[in-house]
C-alpha cells in the first residue's frame, strides 16, 4: 500500500531498500483493532448498548431526576443517557489511564451564563462520574491506580477491544 508519489523519493534515499522492506513488512503485518481505530460516536453507541443489556450495570433510581451539571437547566431527555455517559467515561479511561473523577468532571463541564451574565466554566456533576466509575470497578472493567485515578484492567481492555472490533467490522 505504498503510494506511487513516494517511489521517486524512495529511490534517491540512501537507505531505500531498508525503508521499502520495512514498509512492506508493516503492510503485511496484521494487528488487532482497538478503541483508537474506530470513531468515538460509533463505539460509544455500541458500548452503551452493551452496558444496557448487561445485568451487572444498573441504572440508579435518581437517573431520571438529576442534571449533569449546575450549568444545565434540565435533566437529559434520552432514556439511556446514563449508559451513553458510562460508555464515554469507559472510553476516556481507556485512552487516558490515570484519569480520575476531577479530570472527568472538567472534561464533561461546560459554560455557565445564567442569562446575559459573563460566561464562566463550571465542572460537571461528580456524583454521576463517581457512580459510573464505581460500577465499572464492580464489573472489573477498570481499577484504581496507586497514584489516584483509574485505569483499565486486562479484562476491561479485552472487552472494549472486542466491541471496537465488532464496530470496525460493521463499518466495512
Amino acid at each position: 500500500v505504498l503510494r506511487v508519489s513516494l517511489l521517486p523519493l524512495l529511490a534517491t534515499h540512501r537507505n531505500a531498500s531498508r525503508i521499502f522492506i520495512f514498509l512492506i513488512t508493516m503492510a503485511e503485518e496484521e494487528r488487532g483493532i482497538c478503541v483508537r481505530d474506530v470513531a468515538a460516536k460509533d463505539f460509544i453507541e455500541a458500548y452503551a448498548e452493551h452496558l444496557k443489556n448487561s445485568d451487572k450495570f444498573e441504572l440508579p433510581v435518581w437517573a431520571d431526576l438529576v442534571k449533569t451539571g449546575t450549568f444545565k437547566e434540565l435533566a437529559p431527555y434520552g432514556d439511556d443517557w446514563f449508559y451513553v455517559r458510562a460508555a464515554s467515561i469507559a472510553r476516556r479511561v481507556y485512552l487516558k489511564p490515570g484519569t480520575g473523577v476531577g479530570s472527568l468532571r472538567r472534561w464533561y463541564g461546560g459554560a455557565y451564563r445564567n442569562g446575559v451574565r459573563k460566561q464562566r466554566f463550571l465542572k460537571a456533576n461528580g456524583g454521576i462520574v463517581r457512580n459510573v466509575l464505581i460500577q465499572l470497578e464492580n464489573m472489573k472493567v477498570c481499577e484504581k491506580t496507586e497514584n489516584g485515578g483509574r485505569k483499565m484492567t486486562r479484562v476491561g481492555q479485552q472487552d472494549l477491544d472486542r466491541i471496537a472490533t465488532a464496530v470496525f467490522a460493521d463499518e466495512e
